[in-house]
């Protein structure tokens, strides 16, 4: 073989070596993670802040490599064609076509995506100098190329320019959520941790609250001996004061205020003044989001609030333990009641109390049900059936078959649930 074959080899495997590098260098960009270049950039790593300000263009960077990508693996195939067609003359464009067609998507494809894949923030860090300038040689071409793409979209009718990304910040932050559980990197409980304080924004104090029905309440107008043994025998610390009727709420009794203010009075019961131990009611819409109801709560140094809707009617109470424990579950000391309203059965089926919030029992069974039109799960029975339904019916919704077992008037009480799936 003469000289100028020899080249042409050496020339063949110089572009086949910078064809990986393109594709390599492709996946590895477009794979790593923003936030990890972030935090190394802060150690002072110059190389993810290159990443960085690659990435923030991502168009114009896929735009560049794909130019390069596509120039060395023509330039490489035309090479090789010339160089077997002097081999063996007009049979050499099939052995072209074959061997080339082999070596590219062996070495230059897929040796090179999977390398850069199984670590693609190191890849990316080794790379991105390289890059850096074939994006800064290419930029000009690809501009052109975008706009030129730009224009014949448009014509066919797709706006790319005005374009938005279609999941939100949001939305990305749970599909990664899901997909580390899945994967096992992320347990279901820190899963859940993360998707609660997500899902901040997007519930109402509504979705939170102690309905008034269950509300603990003390009349203001009770002797003080009687009002003593009721915040003495309640769970809670906090209770509202009423006065002529229920819906009346005209201060809220804090325990320790009580304590403090029996001790100062030396035991004697007779003297307390409740309203002058009481603090005055705050009442919020039971509409407020809450994420804006956690930093009302912050702002205001205090931990409870009365849900009022919009004819100014007390709802429920809505507490900042309510709002942590859409973070991290359900908070209990050894002074909290447990109410047993989820009993799982042998065969699968589950048996819930017709109150129990649907989210609290997603999270406990880690099932998918809507909680978007009911707050229980006897609500979400209501909403889906159309009607209040009688005892002994059976409906299926959601992929799950819903079985009244237990009936209180217009109020479903107990549900068995089973999956279908």
């Amino acid at each position: 073989m003469t000289t100028a074959l020899w080249l042409t080899i050496a020339a063949i495997f110089v572009l086949i070596v910078f064809s990986g590098f393109f594709s390599g260098s492709e996946t590895a960009l477009t794979a790593v993670s923003r936030a990890r270049m972030m935090q190394i950039e802060k150690t002072g790593d110059r190389r993810a802040g290159i990443v960085n300000r690659l990435i923030q263009y991502r168009e114009r960077l896929i735009g560049a490599i794909l130019l390069g990508n596509n120039l060395v693996n023509i330039l490489a195939s035309a090479l090789a064609t010339s160089l077997f067609l002097t081999l063996f003359g007009d049979a050499g464009v099939v052995y072209a076509t074959l061997v080339m067609t082999a070596i590219v998507v062996v070495l230059a494809e897929v040796l090179p995506k999977t390398w850069a894949i199984t670590d693609p923030d190191r890849f990316a860090l080794r790379v991105s100098p390289f890059v850096r300038v074939i994006v800064a040689l290419f930029g000009p071409v690809t501009m052109a190329v975008e706009a030129l793409v730009q224009r014949i979209l448009n014509l066919l009718g797709a706006n790319v320019v005005e374009g938005r990304p279609v999941l939100t910040a949001t939305e990305e932050l749970r599909g990664q959520l899901d997909l580390l559980h899945l994967e096992g990197g992320v347990f279901k409980d820190d899963r859940d941790r993360f998707g609660g304080l997500l899902d901040l924004a997007e519930l109402e104090v509504s979705d939170v609250m102690v309905h008034r029905t269950k509300m603990e309440t003390i009349n203001a107008d009770d002797p003080p001996e009687k009002i003593v043994a009721d915040v003495l025998a309640s769970s809670y610390t906090r209770l509202p004061l009423w006065r002529d009727e229920p819906e009346n709420i005209v201060g809220v009794l804090h325990a320790k205020d009580l304590l403090r203010s029996l001790n100062m009075l030396g035991g004697d019961v007779a003297k307390l003044d409740i309203a002058a131990v009481s603090s005055p009611p705050w009442f919020v819409p039971d509409t407020t989001s809450l994420k804006a109801q956690l930093n009302a709560f912050l702002k205001r140094k205090t931990h409870f609030a009365l849900a009022v809707d919009e004819y100014g009617e007390v709802m429920g109470i809505v507490t900042l333990e309510d709002i942590l424990e859409e973070i991290v579950g359900e908070i209990s000391d050894e002074h909290d009641i447990v109410v047993e309203g989820l009993r799982p059965q042998p065969d699968g089926s589950v048996n819930v109390d017709g109150a129990v919030p649907v989210r609290d029992l997603n999270r406990a069974m880690d099932w998918n049900l809507p909680d978007d039109e009911a707050t229980t799960i006897a609500g979400l029975v209501i909403h889906d059936a159309r009607t209040i339904p009688e005892q002994g019916q059976v409906f299926t919704f959601h992929g799950f078959r819903f079985n009244v077992l237990r009936k209180q008037r217009n109020r479903i009480a107990t549900l068995r649930i089973t999956p279908l799936r």
